[in-house]
């Protein structure tokens, strides 16, 4: 056993791509989710997003949840985070590299689907 002889080349591309590649701070948005999850305790999946398989259905599971796949752009405004979390918006792309175009479609999308409802972060 060893390492493959040309692993090192990998790595060192990986190296410079890594230290080359545009800087963002936006990362800092898993650390601000982090805070408020741990801040609030156990808290509630919506229930269009639990398990409706057997019996989970009856409960409501499941129920409106709707398959962005089946919509124009593959993007449906619905509630992805618990509701005591759901007026919060953490990732906020910046105008580096790639993040300028995700910032753009995020923008196009919500003046699409009629703006966010107001943000509490």
């Amino acid at each position: 056993m060893g390492r493959p002889a040309r692993g090192p080349v990998q790595l060192a591309q990986a190296a410079i791509y890594l230290a080359t590649a545009p800087k963002s701070n936006s990362t800092g948005a898993y650390f601000k989710a982090l805070a408020d999850v741990e801040r609030e305790g156990k808290v509630e999946v919506p229930d269009h997003l639990k398990d409706a398989h057997r019996d989970a259905g009856g409960l409501g599971h499941g129920e409106g949840y709707k398959y962005p796949h089946d919509y124009p752009g593959h993007y449906v405004s619905q509630q992805y985070l618990p509701n005591q979390l759901q007026h919060r918006h953490y990732y906020r792309p910046s105008d580096q590299g790639y993040e300028k175009l995700i910032k753009e479609r995020l923008a196009k999308w919500r003046e699409e689907h009629g703006g966010l409802e107001k943000e509490t972060n």
